[in-house]
């Protein structure tokens, strides 16, 4: 699949390459994100240099991951955003935001504009959402984005080596006023 550029009214959105690669790393040095996400740490210039070049643009190549560099206009790297294959119709996404741009609604507004392209554009009826418990940066994103937050899954990241707890969290079509591509019965309550 060609890669999608997407536009929000404060953000573009478009495949990372070899021209984002400096920034990418320098963002990645950040100890927060080597904390919480499951890149390399320490992050090195060839790990960045991997994702760019090879990771990113096999996983549009094949379809079995989206990722986004989340842009301001001026094309300033604000956040990294990734839609993951897990199962037929349904995602999980992944995000960081780079340290200066923390706090400004940019990734909230990033995973909105990717889960109504994965619903409309994708067949994707489930977007999930996982975060090691402790995250609550990453959990504020979710729930500001409108993802239920369904549980905790014990030992179901594996973060450099060591298990860890998960939150786990879905967004469907619906909670977008979107209709989904399957039908959905859930569960009487």
């Amino acid at each position: 699949m060609e890669p999608a550029t997407l536009t929000t009214d404060r953000l573009v959105l478009r495949t990372v390459g070899p021209q984002d690669t400096d920034a990418v790393y320098e963002a990645a040095q950040d100890p927060d994100i080597q904390r919480w996400t499951t890149i390399p740490s320490p992050y090195l210039p060839e790990h960045a240099a991997s994702f760019t070049d090879q990771l990113v643009p096999e996983g549009w190549a094949n379809g079995s991951m989206f990722t986004f560099g989340v842009f301001l206009p001026s094309d300033e790297l604000a956040g990294m955003l990734a839609l993951s294959m897990r199962a037929l119709g349904v995602s999980e996404v992944g995000f960081w935001a780079t340290k200066e741009h923390r706090g400004n609604g940019y990734i909230t507004e990033a995973v909105l504009a990717a889960s109504h392209w994965a619903f409309t554009q994708m067949s994707i009826d489930r977007v999930e959402w996982r975060a090691q418990v402790g995250n609550t940066g990453s959990r504020a994103v979710a729930e500001r984005a409108g993802f239920t937050i369904e549980g905790t899954l014990r030992s179901a990241i594996n973060n450099k080596g060591v298990r860890r707890d998960c939150w786990v969290g879905s967004l469907l079509p619906s909670d977008l006023g979107l209709p989904s591509t399957a039908p959905y019965l859930p569960t009487p309550r």
